[in-house]
């Protein structure tokens, strides 16, 4: 039998989509309501330990052996030559001939109950040692910035597939009917290397992408605010109109997608009294402006500047501004939210990308913020079900970028792509405090408790009440999940409280 393009869609239709558009007749109140609840029932839900999560990712990748991998006996190799057996088969994104081993830059102190090792250029984030999960181990099959930031957050090193975030907002929703379930903010002066993509919704309904938050100065969000000269009133009856042309437009040729634009529209309008009020740091009394260095109006010079990192100042506010947006975010009932970082690839070529002088200045913009994001969920009582992740999508190498300097020289110590072994935290729901992982003398590769990029995903949907197993979405004929095809991705146990 031939289908025309509507039963075909109606074949196909979700539940999801089904209840956005009878939400927007008759019944909506109850419907809408159920819409927030709708996954509650499946079969992917599990007991959740965290309600929402806070991602922190800093995008080039810090250098572990810099801030958490106290590692005596590569001090101690410091400017010999590499031996062969780290560079015999290996593929760098930089490294040529053999290159000098590099030591770490700054000095370590083990710190809280567990003796977290971390670097005099994190004193805030020591102080608070005992709240984090310090996973030694990670490791990632990819070694340039835009394929190893997309497998990180989307499961994939090519583009057009969903985000965790995304992911996140499709399965469970907002909290807040008001307010996105997936929120992304930016700072450092430059968008991560993959992108947008990063927060991209892929093969889900667009509805369930990152909405991404402005911080310099303007409307927090492009064209969410009203024209000059229409009404709040006015806006509502254009929006009515839109609505009925796409119900029309959807009856007859029947794309989902054109339901996920109506519910994104009013979506948009319920924003425009629900953001502005959230993203209001100003209200907030100055002792807690204070814990984590935010400044409220402060537009940063990087974010407008060619080459941001030639002029990194340490006392830039804007990643600590939005350290705390995110708290206000989470506390309103938003159940991802996704900070990027950008400036943290120091390979030591040019001036502004050096592990010696500017990785110090990249430390001082976010230590204090992390430190109090993370005091501040406590005293509220949300770190038991907020999740605090922190990372980047790969690691550093144990020896020095020698592509453009083969010397050892101030101003220009950089170190290369390494994906063979890197760290990561988590702090808040779910998890205990503590080391997980180790790795061998100079930091090159985990000798105990290996975690793959498929491992992190599942964990973090576990955590959040969702089996990353059973979890899907079908599309071209696959049941598509964030953590792949097969069975690679395993709960990391060790780590859960």
């Amino acid at each position: 039998m031939n289908l025309t393009p509507f039963l075909e869609n109606q074949q196909a239709l979700t539940r999801r989509h089904l209840l956005q558009k009878s939400g927007l007749g008759f019944g909506s109140i109850a419907l809408h309501s159920l819409l927030g609840q709708s996954a509650s029932a499946s079969s992917f839900k599990i007991p959740a330990k965290a309600k929402s999560v806070i991602y922190l990712h800093m995008a080039g990748s810090p250098s572990q052996v810099d801030l958490f991998e106290n590692k005596p006996e590569l001090n101690k190799l410091n400017g010999i030559d590499c031996p062969q057996k780290y560079l015999e088969g290996k593929r760098f994104a930089f490294i040529k001939g053999t290159p000098k081993m590099l030591g770490s830059q700054f000095d370590y102190q083990q710190y809280g109950q567990s003796g977290q090792w971390i670097s005099s250029i994190l004193p805030h984030t020591a102080k608070v040692a005992d709240d984090l999960c310090v996973i030694r181990s990670l490791q990632t099959d990819q070694f340039n910035h835009s394929p190893a930031q997309l497998l990180l957050q989307t499961g994939n090193p090519l583009p057009g597939y969903p985000s965790i975030g995304s992911w996140v907002n499709y399965g469970i929703g907002s909290e807040n009917n008001n307010l996105p379930g997936f929120v992304v903010l930016a700072s450092g002066g430059k968008t991560p290397s993959a992108g947008k993509s990063l927060w991209g919704s892929g093969f889900l309904p667009t509805l369930y992408q990152g909405v991404q938050c402005r911080t310099d100065g303007g409307d927090p969000i492009l064209y969410l605010s009203d024209p000059k000269g229409m009404s709040r009133a006015a806006r509502r009856k254009t929006l009515d109109a839109l609505r009925d042309l796409n119900e029309e437009h959807h009856s007859q040729i029947g794309d989902p997608e054109t339901l996920s634009r109506i519910a994104q529209f009013e979506l948009s309008y319920r924003m425009q009294m629900s953001v502005p009020e959230v993203m209001d740091i100003k209200k907030e009394p100055q002792s807690i402006l204070d814990l984590y260095g935010a400044k409220p109006g402060y537009v940063s010079p990087a974010e407008t500047a060619g080459d941001p990192r030639a002029g990194y100042k340490g006392d830039d506010a804007t990643f600590s501004n939005n350290c705390l947006l995110a708290r206000r975010l989470v506390e309103n009932g938003v159940r991802f939210v996704q900070l990027y970082d950008w400036g943290w690839d120091h390979h030591g070529s040019s001036p502004g990308e050096s592990i010696d002088e500017t990785l110090p200045i990249k430390c001082q913009q976010i230590d204090k913020a992390i430190a109090g994001l993370l005091a501040d969920l406590k005293q509220r009582g949300l770190l038991d079900e907020t999740l605090v992740v922190w990372g980047g999508e790969f690691g550093r190498t144990p020896m020095m970028q020698n592509n453009k300097n083969t010397t050892i020289k101030k101003g220009f110590i950089g170190r290369d792509h390494h994906p063979h072994a890197f760290t990561m935290w988590m702090a808040g729901a779910g998890v205990k405090p503590g080391i997980f992982g180790e790795t061998d003398d100079i930091g090159y590769y985990p000798t105990k408790d290996p975690v793959g990029i498929r491992d992190l995903q599942a964990t973090l949907l576990h955590l959040l009440g969702i089996d990353p197993h059973a979890f899907h979405f079908p599309y071209q004929g696959l049941n598509q999940r964030l953590i792949g095809p097969t069975n690679d991705g395993k709960i990391i146990k060790g780590i859960l409280s």
